[in-house]
């Protein structure tokens, strides 16, 4: 078995964020490898209390085991979209502390070759995060209507050229069904001009499968609703994204929160209710050159912040 690997990326900058307190209530809201955890348990304990969410069992199993020592942590084996259901049961009310999410495939999902995740492993089409679950990149493949194609591959993965791509999909999968990951990636490099860059043809096509297997963005946009009514005053939200589609959810729902009128220009006087949330930080914080350095992959992360302030 692959042994776990995760790279937690800007690992104090997130969790400083949330100027952590003992006896205060925080939820990690993707575990991973439990990097972001463990330095979160490190500066609540004794008193305070760590629920993290995760889908992959795999990441439980390696952080279980990485946090073991900790008695105030609760690992739940559920989706973050659940998080209102699943604090109600643990009896919390109200997230006293603050929540923290790192959105995006961990190190492991996307490099672990039978996740499906890399078009540069030959493995069946899979992607997904949750492996008890029923839908999958084959069930998007060889099912999905022309049309529908080229809307994820458009909207989710901004891909100039989608409607060539899923023509040769459909046309291709009339002959038999496209099984694996090389597959499909020779399909879409033989669809597209020939372009000098350094981003590999199936890139984008990859991330919106991907991102439309596991449902990722609509479910940071009703989970970051469903956070914002359990937020105790003085508690902070702190939101890692990897791509500028999640960026731009998170960007404007703590716009839209934290803004004090949303009136028409036209209405003579406002009846918005107050703010709820006060951004930390206007501009998103990057990953430093160093952290950039020995993992790659951080270059596109961006972190943002903001504090419940009613």
């Amino acid at each position: 078995m692959q042994e776990f690997k995760h790279y937690t990326v800007m690992k104090h900058e997130a969790v400083d964020a949330l100027n952590c307190k003992s006896g205060l209530i925080y939820v990690d809201c993707t575990l991973g490898g439990g990097g972001h955890s463990g330095l979160i348990l490190d500066k609540i304990s004794p008193d305070g209390r760590l629920i993290a969410f995760d889908i992959d069992q795999e990441a439980i199993d390696a952080a279980s085991e990485k946090l073991k020592n900790y008695k105030n942590l609760t690992i739940v084996k559920s989706s973050y979209t659940n998080i209102k259901q699943v604090l109600k049961d643990l009896n919390i009310e109200k997230i006293t502390g603050g929540v923290l999410f790192d959105l995006g495939a961990s190190y492991h999902q996307l490099t672990k070759q039978e996740r499906g995740f890399s078009f540069s492993k030959d493995a069946p089409l899979d992607m997904r995060f949750d492996t008890d679950s029923d839908f999958s990149a084959y069930d998007i493949v060889n099912n999905y209507t022309e049309e529908q194609l080229v809307k994820i591959f458009s909207e989710y993965g901004e891909e100039r050229f989608s409607k060539r791509i899923a023509k040769a999909i459909v046309t291709e999968r009339k002959h038999k069904k496209i099984q694996t990951t090389l597959e499909l990636s020779q399909i879409i490099t033989n669809s597209v001009p020939r372009i000098k860059t350094s981003i590999h043809p199936a890139t984008r096509v990859f991330q919106a499968i991907r991102i439309e297997v596991n449902q990722e963005l609509q479910n940071v946009k009703s989970t970051l609703n469903d956070v914002l009514d359990m937020l105790d005053i003085g508690a902070i939200i702190s939101v890692i994204s990897f791509h500028s589609l999640e960026d731009r959810i998170v960007k404007q729902f703590m716009k839209y929160h934290s803004t004090k009128c949303h009136c028409s220009k036209t209405d003579m006087v406002c009846h918005c209710p107050p703010p709820k949330l006060e951004l930390v930080n206007k501009k998103p914080i990057m990953a430093t050159e160093e952290e950039i350095r020995e993992n790659p992959p951080s270059r596109s992360a961006k972190l943002r912040i903001a504090k419940c302030i009613r």
